[in-house]
């Protein structure tokens, strides 16, 4: 990784993991997506954008596999994900060949434009919904 793409990682990291998170992860209609953390077992939550599709939910991380939710996925895909306030319990599915910038531009706008802006490493996430 270039030392800007480095720098942008730690930065954007870090202000998510500070400030972005905790504010965004209270708003009651924001989406979350939560996981179960690779080593301690416990709930994770993250906020994130993407678009409930039919039966699937579909995102895209900014920094794929070195996001912390993406290596919780990898250790167990089984998920749930909040949209428009509701819990949905389901499967994560990590899509590399998916075109995550052809998958952004299906997704809402406004997260997609930080996604494509901030990310260093693009990967489409399906989660597929139970019932």
């Amino acid at each position: 990784m270039s030392g800007f793409r480095e720098f942008r990682f730690k930065a954007a990291t870090a202000f998510q993991r500070r400030i972005g998170n905790p504010v965004t992860r209270r708003l009651p209609f924001q989406t979350l997506l939560e996981t179960t953390g690779r080593t301690s077992g416990l709930p994770r939550v993250t906020p994130l954008g993407g678009r409930r599709v039919g039966n699937e939910f579909w995102l895209v991380s900014e920094f794929g596999e070195k996001s912390q939710y993406i290596r919780n996925i990898k250790a167990n895909p089984r998920v749930r994900v909040r949209v428009g306030g509701r819990w949905h319990s389901g499967t994560a599915h990590l899509l590399p060949d998916d075109d995550p910038i052809a998958r952004l531009r299906t997704l809402p706008k406004v997260n997609s434009t930080g996604v494509r802006t901030l990310g260093t490493n693009l990967l489409t996430v399906r989660v597929d919904l139970d019932g």
